[in-house]
């Protein structure tokens, strides 16, 4: 872990370095929460700072996003194939100034600095050559074992920030790729995560051992499973695994499926078809469900 931070050029002040509820009940309390949410509340003023992580692979580079003064619970942002870049900088900015101190990491560290793409809606999705430049910086990180020594290293780190409150869990977030992870870290780390949620999260349900799903019973942590339309129809299956898992194992979870594409939440999504993929309505509906989530596991 590295306390080497510095201030993003954006702020004008310096960062300091340093399962006993059922799904359903879950479901109940998050619709209870998001319909009273904090968005009309003032937002808190952020302190931003760009910061290195030191990992058992390397040094990644990251940002860490925390209201400016008092101490907050932590979460951990994993970013989708496009990496850490501004779109899912604003993530971290949005769900710091709800109360949190958040650390977004560059994903593909072993590969490149961030941003790999500043704008991801350049991307072609249906060109060849530029669906080629993904494997090179996601398989790294979707390598087995790799994800779960990244997320303590991440954990680590925010654990050791003063103005993380150690005394309550950690939450996490992933978009696309990074839902998997989300699992991933909530098995990895089981004693200081507390909440998960994936949104359009690919990989969650796979026919070999190492399927994320099946992490299920080394899971403390309450979780939320957005899935896309397209997704869903692709993998019909995966919803009943998904639920089929955590109820086994008695963790509270809630799958739930938008209307939406694959990559709703995300702004700067390409076009698919000629038609926007980022959906307002749904997103602002997950990022509700996010908020109440956190609000009801980490307070």
């Amino acid at each position: 872990m590295s306390e080497d931070v510095k201030p993003n050029e954006s702020t004008q002040e310096t960062a300091v370095s340093r399962r006993e509820f059922a799904a359903v009940s879950l479901a109940a309390g998050l619709a209870a929460v998001a319909g009273a949410r904090a968005a009309d509340a003032a937002e808190l003023p952020l302190i931003e700072a760009d910061v290195t992580v030191k990992t058992p692979d390397g040094n990644c580079d990251a940002a860490f996003i925390h209201p400016t003064t008092g101490v907050y619970p932590g979460v951990l942002i994993w970013p989708d194939a496009g990496g850490f870049r501004p779109a899912m900088r604003q993530f971290a900015r949005r769900i710091a100034s709800e109360g949190y101190a958040v650390l977004v990491p560059n994903p593909f560290y072993r590969t490149a600095k961030a941003p790999v793409f500043e704008d991801l809606s350049t991307f072609d999705f249906d060109n060849p050559a530029d669906r080629a430049k993904l494997p090179p910086l996601t398989g790294p990180v979707t390598a087995a074992g790799a994800a779960e020594k990244d997320a303590v290293a991440y954990v680590a780190f925010l654990d050791a920030q003063k103005e993380v409150d150690k005394t309550r869990k950690i939450g996490t977030q992933g978009y696309c790729m990074g839902g998997s992870l989300v699992v991933r870290t909530a098995a990895a780390v089981a004693d200081r995560v507390g909440a998960g949620a994936s949104f359009h999260g690919g990989g969650l349900v796979a026919d070999n051992p190492n399927s994320p799903h099946l992490l299920a019973p080394k899971i403390k942590a309450r979780m939320y499973f957005g899935i896309a339309a397209n997704d869903d129809m692709r993998q019909p299956d995966a919803k009943d695994k998904l639920k089929a898992a955590f109820a086994a194992a008695n963790v509270p979870a809630e799958i739930e499926v938008y209307a939406s594409l694959h990559g709703w939440c995300v702004p700067d999504m390409p076009r698919q078809n000629g038609m926007p993929i980022y959906n307002m309505a749904d997103a602002e509906r997950a990022w509700g469900k996010l908020v109440a989530l956190y609000k009801m596991a980490l307070g």
